[in-house]
């Protein structure tokens, strides 16, 4: 099974939108993907389950299908940091029950298995451990999505700062634009090029048409399709 874990700058860098057009790129070439989206807030009840909108959209995109609880294990209503949300709940989300849950979502028969994880890439969800302890755990290739915004920059070096500091195998990132009207898009986009230590996989430039990646060789190479 090919295992990726996408991340993202911050909070609303476009890591479900991202994750979803990676599923929908395997399904053009005929894989069975599956999405994962272990922790989510902000959810509403629906079917009489908390469900959340970026975990339903990777069940859309996907070509295996399982059940929602599979899909997103931890729910919680409030659209705040979930191990706040998790506290209030009275539910203790570790690095072990998330390992229990990955385990569940990799039986349902999946050749590709994408993994998006909540807000950023240092994301509490306990008190003392944080999400990228389970992707290390995992040893999960890390696929890094950069919201192109005002700040982007600063973000994107401190994320692969840390990755590297861990030995997390970051595989490369995907330039997001979030901005329409973003000053000096290129420039920025040139920069990061230039300095982050990994390389640009692809680019999702900001659209109100069918959204589609720009996909580079290196992407398709890293998925083990043939370009």
């Amino acid at each position: 099974m090919n295992q990726f874990f996408i991340t993202g700058t911050d909070t609303d860098a476009g890591k479900t939108h991202v994750t979803s057009l990676l599923l929908k790129l395997l399904a053009q070439h005929k894989k069975r993907a599956i999405g994962f989206k272990p922790i989510a807030s902000g959810c509403e009840m629906a079917f009489e389950q908390l469900v959340n909108a970026d975990a339903l959209m990777l069940m859309e995109s996907a070509t295996v299908s399982a059940k929602y609880d599979i899909i997103n294990p931890f729910a919680f209503a409030p659209p705040i940091a979930p191990h706040i949300a998790a506290e209030q709940a009275g539910i203790n989300i570790t690095v072990e029950k998330l390992s229990m849950a990955y385990q569940h979502v990799k039986q349902q028969g999946a050749d590709y298995l994408l993994t998006e994880g909540a807000g950023g890439w240092a994301l509490p969800i306990n008190n003392n451990e944080y999400l990228y302890d389970w992707v290390k755990a995992e040893q999960l290739p890390v696929i890094l999505v950069v919201g192109m915004k005002l700040g982007c920059i600063n973000h994107a070096l401190l994320t692969a700062a840390h990755m590297q500091s861990m030995g997390v195998n970051c595989i490369g990132w995907i330039a997001n634009q979030v901005d329409a009207t973003m000053d000096e898009y290129q420039a920025n986009l040139d920069s990061l090029k230039t300095r982050l230590p990994f390389p640009l996989l692809a680019i999702s430039p900001y659209t109100e048409q069918t959204p589609k990646l720009q996909i580079y060789k290196t992407l398709l190479e890293k998925l083990s399709i043939n370009p």
